[in-house]
């Protein structure tokens, strides 16, 4: 498996609460936490899932953007090429001419928008029904930013490690996971995205919607960069809105899989042997 050049980076990842089905305000939001606290040496800023919209699924189709005159992606075109930063933009709710799709966007340092990832596992549990609303997508997105492999899920996808694996298989340096995270599912949260790290041997970046949703439910707002030894680099552990940053050392990780090759040892098929013992 090749490895891209050896280098740091620096990762910002903006933790907000965002108004239920306000783009206008959530807007308004990130521009004032990225004004205030984003420097000018940061490679990769990181927004969280819905950050336009908030989780709220009945609020999907009235905060449907057209991909070619989204106010919120032309915000993250602004600010890339303000503060020369490639944007993974969290999930905005995008219509395409098949349907409307819970959307990554992807733009580089020059502002222009490089790719999009559909959310490829949609939540339709405990009384929530996102696929009522949108469409899943139907492939995995790695993108490549200054030499560096992005494998991209949101929210849901963390319950499906095989996504991960394929990431990493492909050659994903780092993993990101960008959610709206219900304060009910801790455990959960804490140990799947601290696994898919480990599993993996790559660095993951795990960031959530912090505060209030509606009716009575929270956020979980507990984001956290993660080391490809399941450490934690950087986290924010309470409700409050604002940037995590962290450098992530690639050299130190390549150097780390070449002493620990464990993923030499995954096996083309495994297949199951079912015996009954009588």
């Amino acid at each position: 498996m090749e490895e891209v050049e050896k280098q740091k980076i620096k990762i910002a990842a903006l933790q907000m609460n965002s108004a239920i089905g306000d783009i206008e305000k959530n807007c308004e939001k990130v521009i004032s936490i990225v004004n205030s606290e984003l420097t000018a040496d940061t490679d990769i800023l990181i927004l969280p899932e819905v950050w336009t919209c908030g989780w709220a699924c009945g609020s999907f189709l009235k905060c449907a953007e057209n991909i070619e005159t989204s106010k919120s992606i032309n915000l993250l075109k602004k600010i890339a090429k303000d503060f020369d930063v490639n944007i993974l933009g969290g999930s905005i709710i995008l219509k395409a001419s098949d349907g409307v799709y819970n959307s990554c966007p992807v733009i580089d340092r020059k502002g222009n928008l490089v790719a999009t990832y559909e959310k490829n596992h949609l939540f339709s549990y405990y009384g929530c029904d996102e696929g009522k609303y949108v469409k899943a997508g139907k492939n995995p997105v790695m993108v490549n930013l200054d030499g560096i492999n992005i494998g991209l899920t949101i929210c849901f996808d963390i319950r499906f490690p095989e996504i991960y694996r394929a990431y990493r298989k492909a050659g994903a340096d780092i993993l990101v996971n960008m959610a709206a995270w219900g304060l009910s599912k801790p455990v959960p949260w804490e140990m799947m995205t601290r696994s898919r790290a480990i599993e993996n041997q790559t660095y993951m970046i795990a960031l959530t919607q912090s505060g209030p949703i509606e009716n009575g439910e929270f956020n979980i707002g507990h984001s956290r960069i993660i080391d490809y030894n399941g450490n934690i680099i950087s986290e924010i552990k309470d409700q409050k809105e604002g940037l995590m940053t962290g450098i992530l050392d690639l050299q130190e990780m390549y150097e780390f899989r070449a002493k620990c090759t464990i993923l030499n040892d995954i096996k083309e098929k495994y297949e199951v042997k079912s015996l009954c013992v009588k």
